[in-house]
């Protein structure tokens, strides 16, 4: 299944962007770990939670800051 990616404001002026994401039991801890630090290096994101069902399901939540340019104006 392919991450779902969700945008909420927790506080004023901060907007981040979610990546929920489903791992199957059948992974290893490392490889889920080499997985995230990949993420994590290269896209930017940051663990926000994990929860681990009875299964053995791993449900993590990644999240990064947006950040948005501020147009600027020049006077004459």
């Amino acid at each position: 299944m392919p991450p779902r990616i969700d945008r909420r404001p927790p506080s004023p002026g901060v907007e981040w962007e979610f990546e929920r994401l489903t791992i199957p039991r059948d992974f290893s801890r490392s490889l889920v770990t080499r997985m995230l630090v990949h993420r994590a290096e290269h896209g930017g994101w940051e663990l926000d939670r994990v929860r681990i069902s009875p299964d053995g399901t791993r449900r993590v939540v990644l999240r990064r800051k947006i950040i948005r340019q501020r147009l600027t104006l020049f006077g004459g």
